[in-house]
């Protein structure tokens, strides 16, 4: 079992060395193809957060029930970012926002770049704006929170919002992850290479050595026909007509003698 795992062991490794260079090969193609990719090809993404609290007050009578509301307050952020997410927020945030670069400029593409987030427990939850843009992805997070503060009055009689925090431009970008990505690239060159190795390996179909015909197919080898370089062949032609003999008569004709192998 052991001597198995040797072979084929060395096998591998066989196969490898045969075809390096198409291993080398690959593995530069995806790894300058994702340096072009991560540094010319991608956009730079950057984020800005804006954090909100909701807070109903209870009157002087229901003052008891005051954790019982908070426990409320909680459950209600799902709600709450419904609202946010909602058509009747996104419209405003977006006739507001369109003219800055990098803006969604569209309310499906908006709700898509919006991602909302809370502590377990907490009744201050996250609006997070993902923009080609840092100063307009912090725009944007901004004018969400006002528009939001404005409209949750009128849909839920809500008016104990404040905004705990407001977004400020964040200028390093979020994506892409450049040392990801090249190391992703070298990663994957290198598979790709092992497995061209491999796959050009099984579809060999060539006799590449005695011991393939005597070990893998069990045929007895009756002996090696070594190949010829026609260079070679020409030149041993060339050098055997130069050393054939010409031979002069008597009457100063000169005739080729029988051609003679030396």
């Amino acid at each position: 079992m052991d001597s198995e795992q040797t072979i084929s062991v060395i096998q591998i490794f066989g196969i490898l060395r045969k075809h390096i260079k198409a291993i080398w090969i690959s593995t530069l193609v995806v790894f300058l193809a994702s340096v072009f990719a991560t540094f010319f090809v991608i956009t730079p993404k950057y984020q800005a957060t804006t954090e909100i609290l909701v807070n109903r007050k209870l009157s002087a009578s229901m003052q008891g029930a005051q954790y019982q509301q908070a426990q409320a307050d909680v459950q209600m952020i799902s709600t709450y970012k419904d609202i946010i997410t909602s058509p009747t927020v996104l419209k405003s945030v977006n006739r507001a926002t369109s003219g800055y670069p990098g803006s969604p400029k569209s309310v499906a593409k908006l709700r898509n770049a919006i991602s909302i987030s809370n502590q377990q427990n907490s009744q201050v939850f996250s609006v997070t704006v993902k923009s080609a843009d840092a100063k307009t992805a912090a725009v944007i997070a901004n004018k969400t929170a006002t528009v939001f503060k404005k409209q949750v009055v009128n849909i839920m009689s809500v008016h104990n919002v404040s905004i705990v925090s407001k977004a400020t431009p964040n200028y390093s970008a979020i994506s892409p992850k450049k040392k990801m990505n090249l190391f992703l690239g070298l990663v994957i060159g290198i598979g790709l290479g092992i497995g061209i190795a491999f796959l050009r390996e099984l579809t060999d179909r060539s006799v590449s050595s005695e011991s393939f015909l005597t070990e893998e197919l069990g045929l007895a080898s009756l002996g090696i026909v070594s190949e010829i370089d026609e260079k070679e062949v020409k030149k041993q032609i060339s050098r055997h007509q130069k050393r054939d003999v010409l031979v002069t008569d008597d009457a100063g004709d000169v005739e080729p003698r029988r051609r003679r192998r030396v």
